[in-house]
């Protein structure tokens, strides 16, 4: 691996309204930890003559950007829902896929399960085997983890940190708290 070390900051601040400043601040740590940040918000697009071409340039760059890195930290706050940012679980996967470093972290506290069974308003039903389901019949992932199993699982298997921090609602994506840990946790590893 080159060194200093290439870490891809996945996570949806890029559809923040300040966010430049959020990922210039995650770009400065990361820095400051002795890693170089790889920000998906620093993507010059080519132009497009249609938005779905526009969008398959966003995603070419992006896997560029994932293959030069030697690994990710990603945020898997929920976002607009109950679960993480579907493009930031791609890439979380893409990068386990490729066999890179891994870090992920959320700023919120409930583990997946807690919110599911928000989401449900609590209505749950246990089945003839035991397993709990909601309303409309799905049965509820309750493995006590932060996201679904395979992306918390699939940090945890290959050593990477889970961090967890309770941020104030306001700041849920503004708050670097977690995300410190998570460059704290890599720099004590390499």
């Amino acid at each position: 691996m080159s060194f200093p070390l290439k870490l891809y900051l996945a996570g949806p601040e890029v559809f923040l309204p300040n966010a430049r400043t959020v990922l210039d601040e995650k770009a400065a740590m990361t820095r400051a930890y002795g890693f170089e940040p790889i920000c998906p918000g620093d993507l010059a697009i080519p132009p497009a003559p249609t938005k779905r071409q526009f969008g398959l340039n966003i995603s070419e760059i992006d896997e560029s950007f994932m293959n030069r890195a030697d690994g990710v930290i990603a945020n898997l706050t929920p976002f607009r829902g109950i679960a993480a940012d579907p493009g930031t679980v791609f890439e979380l996967g893409y990068m386990c896929g490729a066999g890179k470093i891994v870090a992920c972290y959320t700023n919120v506290a409930e583990t997946h399960y807690q919110r599911t069974l928000a989401w449900y308003e609590g209505k749950l039903s246990a089945d003839g085997e035991g397993r709990m389901r909601g309303p409309d019949g799905h049965s509820l992932e309750d493995f006590d983890m932060i996201e679904n199993l395979m992306l918390h699982g699939g940090v945890e298997r290959r050593g990477g940190p889970v961090a967890v921090h309770a941020a104030d609602p306001a700041r849920l994506y503004t708050d670097l708290t977690a995300f410190e840990q998570c460059l704290k946790a890599l720099s004590e590893r390499v």
